[in-house]
């Protein structure tokens, strides 16, 4: 537990902060959820996490092209999909 002089400093501080403010059993009562603010968006058709085995050429071979080297696979396993 803080003793009065920490409590006192801790309020003065609160006090001096133009951004925030002490909040009142009100505010407390009523919580808020935290907005999000970052990430992505949520996707309208979300991937599926898995787990594959490949051969390590194949995986060389699309990790040489730089990042998105597994949205790529997924680019050509669609793509075989479709043509059949």
């Amino acid at each position: 537990m803080n003793s009065d002089e920490e409590d006192a400093r801790i309020r003065e501080g609160i006090a001096a902060d133009p951004d925030t403010h002490e909040l009142t059993d009100e505010e407390l009562s009523q919580p808020q959820p935290a907005a999000r603010t970052s990430g992505r968006p949520k996707a309208d058709t979300p991937k599926q996490p898995i787990s594959i085995r490949l051969a390590p050429e194949v995986v060389e071979y699309f990790k040489a092209g730089g990042p998105g080297w597994q949205t790529r696979i997924d680019a050509v396993l669609r793509e075989y999909v479709a043509s059949r």
